[in-house]
């Protein structure tokens, strides 16, 4: 993929020497969607059919977790203090290799870390392991990105920086943009509100260097031609981001309260076991699990095993958690807690579940 990787580069530095102005947006454009493109070829897997050695984990748990962040920033520190599994910490600048799986055992659900091992510096460039370790950040729930609170935020953009290039948004929404190939009859364009970033001649000239040239795009926003480009793109993946800052018994107490302000950001200190709840409590919430219970007729709900769900889940989902043929058996259900006017209330199959509710499930 040597190919590949010069282009890339060929590519990123004429974006760099080229200025930004009405003349230049269109090659700007067209220089975007290229990169977007080879980028993509870099992490489809290659014919040969590679796998990684302690890198396909099994997807086990409730939640998984990427944590990443460079070396010595206190990761394995804060596995062995979180975790069951031991994590050999060591202080010294060099990455643990293999993804050691630890789980942290919260509020009854069992979370999945996963260590990712330095994506940094270069898996962007297929080097290495980069594509597996990516391809396992890819089906994470959340990223955890541990940042060392002495080091001001040069990391967090190159990690930031690392991630974009292989597709993964952090703290983002999709863009809202309907985009759908077509078989024929060219391209059929359409906004519903107007376009202040991005126009018809972009979107026309971004398909064609895809080599797209029937489809259907609406924009149902002002969207930016990268965010068009990463609809077209199709392989971006969308996660939520905590920004963990370790170390700060070794700042002044004015940067950890400036720090601990910014959007997502949790100061701890790993060493001295500050703030490790807080940062437990903040992942539960941005994982946005919920605990359903279920409850026998006549028995009281059991509350040493709930059921761990996602927010939002509807009482089918539930169903399906507690076994596969219960959905097709259901007549209706009984809820004590939130998410009923009064308890219990009988509900349907669509009725949406709370965090803490407790469930009587009545069969036909």
């Amino acid at each position: 993929s040597m190919g590949i990787l010069e282009k890339i580069a060929e590519i990123e530095r004429e974006i760099a020497r080229t200025q930004k102005n009405k003349a230049t947006e269109y090659h700007l454009g067209l220089l975007k969607a290229k990169l977007a493109k080879y980028r993509s070829q870099l992490l489809e897997p290659s014919k040969k059919g590679e796998k990684g050695e302690g890198f396909d984990v099994l997807k086990s748990g409730d939640a998984r977790v990427a944590l990443i962040g460079f070396p010595s920033v206190g990761k394995s520190t804060m596995l062995s203090t979180l975790t069951k599994t031991e994590s050999e910490a060591a202080n010294y600048e060099f990455t643990t290799l293999t993804c050691i799986p630890g789980v942290i055992e919260y509020q009854g659900a069992n979370i999945q870390l996963l260590d990712l091992p330095g994506i940094i510096e270069g898996a962007a460039q297929g080097k290495g392991r980069g594509r597996q370790v990516i391809a396992v950040a890819r089906t994470a729930d959340l990223v955890l990105m541990m940042l060392d609170a002495t080091k001001p935020n040069v990391h967090r953009e190159l990690l930031e920086r690392e991630l974009e290039s292989v597709g993964i948004r952090l703290n983002k929404r999709k863009p809202n943009i309907y985009f759908k190939q077509k078989k024929g009859g060219g391209l059929s364009f359409n906004s519903t509100c107007a376009l202040t970033r991005c126009s018809e001649k972009m979107v026309q000239m971004i398909l064609h260097s895809f080599k797209i040239f029937n489809a259907e795009v609406l924009f149902r926003e002002d969207c930016t031609e990268d965010e068009f480009i990463d609809v077209v793109t199709a392989n971006r993946v969308y996660l939520p981001c905590l920004y963990v800052y370790n170390k700060i018994d070794q700042i002044s107490i004015e940067e950890v309260d400036r720090l601990a302000k910014q959007p997502h950001s949790i100061v701890v200190s790993c060493n001295m076991k500050l703030n490790l709840d807080y940062m437990l409590e903040a992942l539960w919430e941005a994982l946005q699990l919920i605990r359903v219970y279920t409850k026998k007729p006549g028995a009281p709900p059991d509350f040493d095993d709930g059921l761990i769900l996602r927010k939002g889940v509807s009482v089918e989902h539930v169903c399906h958690a507690i076994h596969r043929t219960l959905a097709a058996q259901f007549k209706y259900a009984l809820v004590w807690g939130t998410s009923t006017k009064y308890s219990p209330q009988r509900v349907g199959i669509a009725h949406v579940m709370a965090d803490e509710d407790v469930i009587q499930v009545v069969k036909k």
